[in-house]
């Protein structure tokens, strides 16, 4: 059975077909360069809604068996970004330094970086991370975390995933 990596866009806007939804099209652009071994995307788009997002996330973790989830949106001071407490009311474990790296590099491109709230956390055998709107600052902020991702995934009991070096060099400490 092929792992199983669940993409998820946040936005009140796309998910009623007002807008169309780029930070998803990114996420899964992004993984399909640097993933060799071989996976499945679940997609979803759904709205700034906190239940709903716990729900898609439960959904995502438990029933479909996804090994990662990624978000896009809802992690700005807005009203409606709930994305952050969504993650972290379903995670049993807060992983905050992805969301530090993820604001220290997007600091390199735009001062209100700081205005961001991603984070990241685990579910069960899921790493589930919020990355922010802008397809450019996706990939900024997968660029910087992920080469720590594939080995969170195997301390927590998930599939090995390998990527392409060319794109970006996957940390495994040695013997493992």
């Amino acid at each position: 059975m092929k792992p199983k990596i669940g993409f998820v866009t946040v936005s009140d806007r796309a998910s009623r077909g007002e807008y169309e939804d780029l930070g998803g099209p990114a996420m899964v652009a992004w993984f399909e360069r640097v993933i060799t071994s071989e996976w499945e995307a679940v997609r979803r788009v759904i709205s700034d809604d906190q239940p709903a997002i716990e729900k898609t996330l439960k959904e995502l973790a438990d029933d479909e068996g996804c090994c990662l989830i990624v978000t896009t949106g809802g992690t700005g001071p807005a009203v409606r970004d709930v994305t952050p407490e969504a993650t972290e009311a379903v995670c049993e474990k807060m992983m905050p330094g992805f969301g530090e790296l993820m604001r220290q590099e997007s600091l390199k491109f735009v001062p209100t970086a700081i205005l961001s709230r991603q984070t990241a956390g685990i579910r069960g055998k899921t790493l589930i991370i919020n990355l922010p709107g802008k397809p450019s600052a996706i990939d900024d902020c997968l660029n910087a975390v992920f080469p720590a991702v594939p080995y969170c995934i195997d301390l927590i009991g998930g599939p090995y995933l390998e990527a392409d070096a060319a794109h970006c060099s996957v940390f495994r400490p040695k013997g493992s």
